[in-house]
């Protein structure tokens, strides 16, 4: 009996390998997509900076000399005509006397001059003397009162020297800078502190060559503390310099703030931000991005099959959670947004919201 049951069932084995398999149940992958859609976007180009003033100038004394005091610091408010420094004035008023003794023995030559005119004009008038005599006379009195104008003058002057020894503030502003201390010696015209006068702020801002022509386009200019993120300041291109730094090789500018408000101090760091021209884009989410071979890629799904493929495309800026498509797609496309990694060419998708 086992002789019997042995055969039948190899002929059984055999009929069932002979047979063809169940088909397979197709995989259908649920992701999310979205429809490819022009986007109006603006690219904001945005410069570091710093506070500074409109107007900066450099005090220094006129005269030369030893620098008794400082009444200043930096960071100092100053007012108009404040007192900023001092210099030994000691020569300056010795000199200033000696010019007062000069032109107060001129004066007196001058006087005794002209009472002698007189005299002899009156003793001309009787025939007494020639007039060759008067006209000496007349001269030596014309030079007496020269010599008393110039010394006049020149006593002018040499006070002048002695009240340039005190440095006062032209405007009021803020101290920026201190060059000099008490007991140095310097010279006529050599800075003392540097002062930025109260009023107008501006960001000073490096450009770089090929972004000039951009900047001076610009429909609008808008300006950022750093201390203050959330406050917007309206601005305005005032200054762009002519050659480039040789060093950096890009171009100072000066942003003038048009609304600027007390919280703007100076020496802040500030950014200026470039408004660009509104323009209509290709935009996806950043998560439909994937990478093949170092390029990105995203998922087409067919409309018709439900199949993906992958395209390769050209990335421009990234805008928040979405990146502007250059080239590979076109407007009215379905991109997966979710659930890239787990696809393969060919794969058919069902949408899900």
């Amino acid at each position: 009996m086992n002789a019997l049951i042995k055969p039948a069932l190899l002929c059984f084995l055999l009929a069932a390998c002979g047979s063809d398999p169940p088909p397979p149940v197709a995989d259908v992958r649920a992701v999310r997509a979205e429809r490819v859609s022009l986007a109006t976007t603006t690219d904001d180009v945005r410069y570091p900076g710093e506070i500074r003033a409109r107007h900066e100038t450099d005090l220094a004394f006129r005269v030369a000399g030893r620098v008794n005091s400082r009444a200043v610091d930096a960071g100092s408010v100053v007012r108009s005509g404040q007192l900023v420094a001092t210099l030994d004035a000691d020569d300056y008023a010795l000199v200033a006397r000696a010019a007062r003794s000069q032109l107060a023995a001129a004066e007196a030559e001058a006087r005794l001059a002209e009472a002698d005119l007189q005299r002899f004009s009156e003793l001309r008038a009787k025939n007494f003397i020639a007039e060759a005599e008067l006209d000496r006379r007349r001269a030596a009195a014309e030079a007496s009162l020269a010599q008393v104008r110039a010394l006049r003058a020149d006593a002018a002057r040499q006070g002048n020297q002695a009240t340039y020894a005190r440095l006062t503030a032209p405007a009021a502003g803020v101290v920026t800078a201190v060059l000099v201390e008490a007991g140095q010696v310097v010279a006529a015209g050599q800075p003392v502190v540097r002062l930025a006068l109260a009023g107008e702020r501006e960001v000073r801002i490096d450009v770089p060559e090929n972004a000039l022509d951009a900047l001076r386009r610009a429909p609008a200019l808008k300006v950022r503390l750093w201390s203050s993120p959330d406050r917007v300041y309206a601005a305005r291109l005032r200054e762009l310099a002519p050659m480039a730094d040789p060093a950096t090789r890009t171009y100072a500018a000066r942003v003038a703030l048009i609304d600027a408000d007390a919280a703007v101090r100076l020496g802040m760091t500030a950014t200026v931000e470039q408004e660009t021209a509104a323009a209509a884009v290709l935009a996806v989410a950043a998560s439909a991005l994937f990478k093949i071979n170092g390029r990105p890629q995203v998922w087409v799904v067919d409309p018709a099959s439900g199949a993906v493929a992958a395209r390769a495309v050209e990335l421009g800026a990234l805008t928040g959670e979405r990146v502007t498509v250059r080239a590979g797609l076109a407007a009215g496309e379905w991109v997966v947004t979710a659930g890239v990694h787990k696809l393969a060419p060919g794969q058919r998708v069902r949408l899900v919201k």
